[in-house]
């Protein structure tokens, strides 16, 4: 369906106030225009908005399922990638992410007016906004990254990876915060789980239409690190 003038407008000048980001941007701080249809898109009267980003870390027939670029050698070599192509189950030398998911506000009002409409209420925009609502979820300005990983050799040795923003200024971000999924489990031999980061990438001086390198070191005692592309442009 096309959208008339007026709104398209609306909609563009809404989020140009925003972050000046086109309209899949990651949103920082929810504001009316996309709290309404991310709302709207959990009550079905318009389709989903994309609120996350899953990049398939999966290796079928010799490549990543997320396509060619997927992930690259940052520091040891490209052999780090080869080895990983080759052999994505051998986890001698190192666990390895599955799949990554990058999220923010938006997806965290998503499951809000999802829960209120499975139990028969209405969620307004208003009420969304309010600190009640905003108070569970996200801060303003952050980002979180869930990692998938298997092959971890306990479930002690999750701590022990390494995961980095890389800044506008080429600087490696922390994380403001980490934790984990309650989904750890052990099978045959080894572990297998979600790690969850949290950043603020717009103090690093990134934007919120950008393709983010996320940098990550397994566990594994070797020089190996990766490099994985995250463009915030894709989700809300």
């Amino acid at each position: 369906m096309n959208v008339p003038t007026p709104i398209r407008l609306s909609l563009t000048l809404s989020l140009a106030a925003l972050l000046a980001a086109p309209a899949h941007a990651w949103v920082p701080k929810l504001e009316d225009t996309t709290a309404r249809n991310v709302i709207d898109g959990a009550y079905g009267r318009r389709d989903p908005v994309p609120t996350y980003l899953i990049t398939s870390l999966k290796v079928r027939d010799g490549q990543f399922e997320a396509g060619a670029g997927a992930v690259t050698a940052f520091d040891g070599g490209p052999a780090c990638v080869t080895d990983w192509l080759a052999a994505p189950q051998d986890y001698a030398k190192g666990s390895r992410p599955v799949t990554l998911t990058a999220s923010g506000q938006a997806d965290q009002l998503f499951f809000q007016a999802q829960d209120a409409r499975d139990n028969f209420r209405n969620l307004s925009v208003k009420d969304a906004l309010t600190d009640e609502y905003a108070s569970k979820r996200l801060p303003d300005g952050q980002l979180r990254i869930d990692l998938a990983v298997q092959g971890l050799p306990s479930e002690k040795a999750r701590a022990a990876y390494l995961v980095r923003l890389k800044g506008a200024d080429g600087k490696l971000v922390a994380p403001v915060k980490s934790t984990y999924v309650n989904d750890f489990k052990q099978e045959a031999g080894t572990w297998s789980g979600t790690l969850v980061y949290y950043f603020e990438p717009l103090k690093a001086g990134l934007g919120a239409s950008d393709t983010v390198s996320l940098l990550l070191r397994t566990e594994a005692d070797t020089n190996c690190a990766y490099a994985i592309p995250v463009n915030l442009g894709q989700f809300n």
